[in-house]
């Protein structure tokens, strides 16, 4: 089972720390278009209109200012940077070791700087949305399209694709194939607020939880016991199936 996130606005700092290594980062294939990005990113948020270009409050200062030291600042494990109700909710550190290791196995996180990574991955923070038009590599969802499907193909095998990213990040990979025939999107009804939250809390009941199913439907029976759920199926051919979830 594959579960896709979104990462968060807000990231966490350190003052100390290792400083980034690309190469130890997972998907080494995505190394180049990493650095890339990083040293677009590094440009544009040394600029004067920077605050527009990256779509953010001119108040930011130090946040945009992070992005030109990526190379040097402190690094944090995924599962520690990227904060907010999402995952507040899905809580990593109050794991057990079991589904810690699940965590460690299904979950990624779907980035407009780092591509995809796992909550392992030690990244440098930064200011950076999907949607994001940067000189050199053009809209981030395009740039990322064909670099993702290779990598999270592979990582979701013949597994589930559970889909808790917002429309964002999900124009940045969408499952083909006989792939996408198992690819679920997470719908929460309601404000944005509750639906970050639910989504956070599905994440943490699929790592808590050994089974592995193949199918869509297996779904309603592993979430049943804790949510409200209804399963939809496809629109039509290469869409995903619609899951609808609220807390029971």
């Amino acid at each position: 089972m594959l579960i896709l996130l979104p990462p968060s606005e807000t990231k966490a700092t350190r003052t100390r720390g290792a400083p980034l290594r690309w190469e130890r980062l997972s998907a080494a294939g995505l190394t180049r278009a990493r650095q890339q990005v990083a040293d677009a990113l590094r440009d544009v948020s040394a600029a004067a209109d920077a605050p527009a270009r990256l779509g953010v409050s001119p108040n930011l200062t130090d946040e945009i200012g992070r992005n030109t030291r990526l190379h040097d600042a402190p690094t944090l494990p995924a599962r520690d940077l990227y904060t907010g109700v999402l995952y507040d909710a899905l809580d990593l550190g109050s794991l057990d070791a079991a589904s810690s290791r699940r965590a460690g196995s299904r979950l990624r996180v779907v980035s407009a700087l780092y591509g995809s990574v796992r909550m392992t991955d030690r990244l440098a923070p930064y200011r950076l949305s999907m949607a994001v038009n940067l000189p050199g590599t053009g809209p981030l969802a395009s740039f990322w399209r064909p670099l993702l499907d290779p990598v999270l193909s592979a990582e979701a095998g013949r597994g589930l694709v559970v889909d808790c990213r917002s429309s964002t990040y999900a124009a940045a990979w969408a499952p083909s194939g006989r792939l996408a025939e198992r690819w679920v999107q997470v719908r929460v009804p309601g404000a944005t607020h509750m639906a970050k939250h639910t989504r956070g809390l599905v994440a943490r009941a699929l790592c808590q939880n050994s089974a592995d199913p193949r199918r869509p439907a297996a779904l309603l029976d592993l979430l049943m016991p804790a949510f409200e759920v209804a399963l939809h199926e496809p629109s039509r051919t290469g869409a995903p199936w619609t899951l609808d979830v609220q807390p029971a």
